[in-house]
């Protein structure tokens, strides 16, 4: 084949697949999952805990996390961590943070500076998947990357009770892994991550078990803050 129509051959594939990745991020973002609301569910607050709760889901260029405020009920619920050695108790600490991740990117690039190829390689194929947990201190609603959620306490237990599913081990955490600094933690997790299921999927699918409205498929912080805007 000369080299000429090869290039174009080549040309016009690569033109087919980034339409096709941009359409699959729109119809992504604006298809609704669930696509049917399935309305009001009347439950039962069996412990008396009425309150509702706002949570933060927190974003940076490629990665997002879900910030739970640290009351006594999260405290109860991932008990486990003080276990683990995170000072969930920290008179200081207002919210725990969770994300789910590639382990190898995850663990490896604490900054941009310590981006490597082999990260990246599995992050962009398969890899194994680990849970960050770490905490902080008072977080702005209105600051930069962050979308607030309000949640009324089942919807809160059911987003919590998958949350611990996704650790390996829902009832300790597992065996914890050096964090970035003295207040996270890594623990396994479940599933496997790629770049068709990753972080952002994950976020979106924990707001769902929450009744909380996503696009059907959101890869990317920005398709999931646009989604969230959109349907809540």
């Amino acid at each position: 084949m000369p080299r000429a129509r090869f290039l174009r051959r080549a040309g016009r594939g690569l033109l087919a697949l980034v339409v096709l990745v941009v359409l699959a991020l729109l119809l992504g973002t604006f298809v609704p999952r669930p696509l049917f609301s399935p309305g009001a569910i009347a439950e039962n607050d069996e412990d008396g805990d009425g309150a509702a709760r706002t949570i933060l889901v927190l974003a940076n260029p490629i990665h997002t996390d879900i910030a739970l405020p640290l009351d006594a009920r999260t405290k109860a619920e991932f008990g486990f961590l003080r276990q683990a050695g995170i000072a969930i108790d920290h008179p200081a600490a207002r919210y725990l943070i969770i994300g789910w991740g590639g382990r190898e990117f995850y663990l490896n690039t604490p900054q941009w500076a310590d981006l490597k190829p082999y990260p990246v390689f599995r992050a962009l194929t398969f890899d194994r998947s680990v849970m960050h947990v770490d905490l902080a201190g008072d977080i702005p609603a209105d600051g930069g990357g962050v979308t607030p959620l309000a949640l009324e306490a089942p919807a809160y237990r059911r987003m919590i009770a998958a949350m611990r599913r996704s650790f390996e081990d829902s009832r300790t955490g597992g065996m914890p892994m050096a964090g970035y600094g003295d207040y996270d933690l890594f623990f396994p997790a479940n599933g496997w991550f790629n770049a068709v299921a990753g972080c952002n999927t994950w976020t979106a699918a924990m707001l769902r078990q929450a009744g909380i409205t996503t696009g059907w498929w959101n890869p990317l912080p920005q398709t999931l803050a646009w989604s969230l805007k959109l349907y809540n």
